[in-house]
């Protein structure tokens, strides 16, 4: 019953930066205030990655400007209602607030550079830039910017938007780019550089879905248009990045205030949540393994016997190995949308190596009178391979088996990027919020995964490594 009620619930989405998970915790209350079961999906990544889940039916709302729609999805196009409904999507009335692109500076800095608009920058090619890695990539970001601007590219570097925050206090970096109603303006007393010559497009919040949104959905969304202004949602991302207050309780306290709905928010204690993404860890981690192990033994053994076809095997998964973790996510998005879906099978991909490597290599490593005595016994391949070479090349084989799942594990934290939940979602969060509480609970549990995983193969080698083997 369980699994049926969340198959049938609406899914919100949210990007990985706290202004999104907020409004989205802000629609699914609504929604679910209003009857309608809404189950949120917390901070799946990117613009991309959620735009390409809603085309996809992976989610069916989630937050979203109205000018990273027309530069970013629809390439400049005007009529975004008419666009939109093209492609089955709609869009939600303006919430009522502007999250607008800026670039900021530390106001001290500002002030002794004399930097107060965004053409002063073009007289400073040596000032150090810090962008968010999708500002850097987006047509209305950095190149945009860059253009209008005829802004120097030497000094710029892509990283995370917390960090680019930290890195302005620290003065590791001058400038970063901004969203107007980010907290940490105020907070850590920054100045914004004014878009002197009109570079950015106007940016108003608002939902996007996919059509048709069933009638009592659109219904509890359209409660929502006007409703938050900037200064409102000024205060929301304050109270979750200062003040540490969870989304969802800003959220429930805004709707409580502001529509008189009373959604009373359920917080899960901290045994309870380790608990769940255990689990889900777990999974992700076990189902890999045993698609590795099931494919990549057989492979290893092909490559021993055909030593071309081996070399050639080898190089591709060697070749796979190679590939980011993160990019190979992306890649599996349009796939196999997002979820634990696209996280198995990146796993699986990252455990071939290891275990096919193993595999040839213990079978490599065995003494040809060994092979030629159990011939000479006129025992038949397949007898020779099961009695007598696999049992020799079992250490070799369980320690590319281990090699693989440590990898997992750790790898597994990065699927909470696409919506697969695990150690990663903490960690994830902690990163945002500057929490490092948040993120000890996620990275400590995986880190202790990974030694009892370890501690696990260990124990198997004992009971299925031949003793003599285990002494030599």
């Amino acid at each position: 019953m369980t699994a049926l009620l969340l198959a049938l619930a609406v899914q919100v989405g949210s990007k990985q930066f706290t202004e999104s998970v907020i409004l989205a915790e802000i629609a699914v209350q609504t929604l679910r205030a209003n009857g309608t079961p809404a189950e949120h999906r917390r901070e799946l990544g990117g613009t991309r990655v959620l735009w390409e889940a809603l085309r996809a039916g992976q989610i069916d709302i989630y937050p979203e400007y109205t000018g990273t729609i027309a530069e970013e999805m629809l390439a400049g196009e005007r009529d975004l209602p008419g666009a939109l409904a093209r492609l089955g999507l709609g869009m939600s009335d303006p919430l009522g607030f502007e999250d607008n692109y800026a670039l900021g500076m530390r106001r001290d800095v500002a002030e002794r550079l004399g930097v107060r608009v965004i053409s002063d920058l073009s007289r400073l090619p040596n000032i150090e830039l810090g962008f968010s890695n999708e500002f850097l990539r987006r047509r209305d970001g950095w190149p945009r910017l860059r253009e209008v601007y005829r802004l120097s590219q030497a000094r710029v570097r892509g990283m995370d938007h917390q960090l680019a925050y930290r890195a302005l206090r620290s003065g590791d970096i001058q400038a970063t780019d901004l969203y107007s109603t980010d907290a940490e303006i105020r907070a850590g007393d920054l100045a914004l550089l004014e878009d002197d010559r009109r570079a950015f497009p106007r940016y108003q919040a608002v939902f996007l879905f996919r059509a048709p949104l069933p009638a009592p959905a659109a219904r509890a969304l359209a409660r929502l248009a006007g409703a938050i202004s900037a200064p409102e949602m000024i205060a929301m991302n304050a109270r979750a990045l200062i003040d540490r207050v969870p989304e969802a309780q800003v959220a429930s306290d805004f709707l409580r205030e502001k529509l008189g709905l009373d959604r009373p928010v359920a917080s899960a204690g901290l045994a309870a949540r380790i608990a769940q993404r255990t689990a889900e860890h777990l999974f992700l981690v076990a189902v890999s393994l045993a698609a590795a192990i099931a494919f990549s033994l057989p492979l290893g053994i092909l490559a021993f016997r055909w030593r071309r076809l081996g070399q050639v095997a080898l190089g591709v998964a060697g070749v796979v190995q190679t590939i980011p973790s993160l990019a190979l996510l992306v890649f599996m998005i349009p796939l196999l949308g997002i979820g634990a879906g696209p996280a198995i099978v990146a796993l699986f991909l990252y455990s071939l190596l290891p275990i096919m490597r193993g595999t040839h290599a213990g079978l490599s490593g065995i003494a040809p009178e060994l092979r030629e005595s159990a011939h000479a016994l006129g025992l038949p391949e397949r007898a020779v391979l099961a009695r007598v070479e696999l049992p020799l090349a079992s250490r070799s084989i369980l320690s590319g088996i281990k090699t693989a799942a440590v990898i997992d594990v750790g790898a597994a934290t990065l699927g909470a990027l696409i919506g697969a939940g695990g150690y990663g979602q903490p960690i994830l969060t902690g990163i945002r919020l500057a929490d490092t509480g948040l993120i000890l609970e996620g990275a400590v549990p995986a880190a202790l995964l990974a030694l009892a995983v370890q501690a696990l193969f260990d124990l198997l080698e004992r009971a299925l490594v031949p003793r003599g083997l285990l002494l030599a």
